[in-house]
């Protein structure tokens, strides 16, 4: 940071143990934040992933384990955590860390609570909500305005909420498949975890739609999950064995990017869809449902389309368009990438939430 800034010291709660799309949007914040000179703790589970990612990069780490949304354990510790280190923002990064706040009270006058809201579930009218969002919590960042929509109709204060995006690296996926040529079986491909919510199933009905149109193309699913066999046992009823590859977990998504030609995600809910930002970063064109925050990412008939969620037809109709109209994949490729560049980084969303830290502080970024 510069001579004349204002360093904060910032505590971040991250239960989970797993690895998602959050963590990784705390790692790129804390990377960011560490950089500018911020000091950054970690409150982490001890045998997540997220743990170990961050060890490089000097930030400190304590342990917490949350079994649910009622497990008071951690609470006197997190107090006593927050009393010794004197934190000026302490920041919950998911719906679990969130219910830690309702009993946390201000353990000093000058720390402000800012909780991150990802999902795009409705939120309920409800005591418990009215108490955390609008009493306990200084700051509410939702990752896309359709979130921040269903926070304020659940009856949390406009006036608390920010919208800040997630963002990505787009250096490891530029210059991904330039050159690449579409051949007459183009690649359609998929990245989400294989779960109900992502609504593969209607890709899959789409696809044969499609195929008794007198299309060829192949389709790679990328992910794992408890929808593996289900939507296995519909590829063969649907009789598309030969055009469906399950991939399983890609470790490489920016490889995976190179090789398809157009990148779909069904979904019947999405917070976001960070996987749709890496596709656009790829220069790879859209097709997408109309739900949560993937309208905001996909500027229609420009980087991609989108379509109503659940509706196989409307999708082969949209994936149709695509593929046949003339040159519109490297066109859309071009917007997409274009697009990411301008708003979806993830220095923009890290600066974003730097400077929510500074307002809710009171201070500006520069003294």
């Amino acid at each position: 940071m510069g001579g004349d800034s204002c360093p904060v010291k910032i505590l971040h709660v991250d239960p989970e143990s797993g690895w998602g799309g959050g963590e990784t949007q705390v790692l790129g914040l804390l990377k960011y934040l560490s950089l500018r000179g911020h000091q950054n703790h970690l409150l982490c589970h001890p045998e997540g992933l997220l743990s170990g990612e961050v060890r490089g990069i000097g930030v400190s780490t304590f342990s917490i384990r949350v079994r649910n949304d009622l497990d008071l354990r951690p609470v006197f510790s997190l107090r006593r955590l927050i009393r010794r280190e004197q934190y000026d923002i302490v920041h919950f990064h998911t719906k679990r860390a969130h219910a830690l706040c309702l009993w946390l009270g201000r353990i000093h006058p000058g720390v402000r609570h800012v909780v991150t809201r990802r999902m795009d579930y409705p939120v309920k009218r409800n005591w418990y909500n009215r108490w955390i969002y609008n009493r306990q919590v200084d700051g509410v960042v939702a990752i896309s305005e359709k979130i921040a929509d269903l926070l304020a109709e659940g009856g949390v204060w406009k006036e608390k909420i920010r919208v800040i995006h997630s963002g990505i690296d787009p250096t490891r996926f530029q210059r991904l498949g330039e050159g690449k040529q579409v051949s007459d079986c183009p690649v359609i491909g998929v990245v989400a975890v294989l779960e109900e919510r992502k609504g593969h199933r209607f890709l899959l009905e789409a696809a044969q739609l499609l195929k008794q149109q007198g299309y060829r193309i192949r389709y790679q699913f990328s992910g794992e999950g408890r929808e593996r066999e289900f939507l296995e046992r519909m590829v063969r009823r649907l009789g598309l064995q030969e055009d469906v590859t399950f991939m399983g977990f890609v470790s490489d998504v920016p490889a995976f990017l190179s090789g398809i030609d157009l990148f779909v995600l069904p979904s019947l809910y999405e917070g976001l869809g960070v996987a749709v930002i890496e596709a656009m970063a790829a220069g790879k064109p859209v097709v997408a449902s109309c739900v949560g925050g993937l309208p905001e990412l996909v500027d229609n008939e420009v980087t991609g389309l989108t379509v109503p969620p659940g509706d196989p037809p409307a999708l082969a109709r949209a994936i149709s368009h695509v593929l046949s109209k003339k040159g519109a994949l490297d066109c859309m490729g071009v917007k997409a990438r274009e697009r990411v560049q301008q708003h979806f980084t993830m220095e923009q969303m890290a600066k974003k939430n730097e400077g929510f830290y500074y307002e809710l502080l009171g201070k500006n970024k520069q003294k």
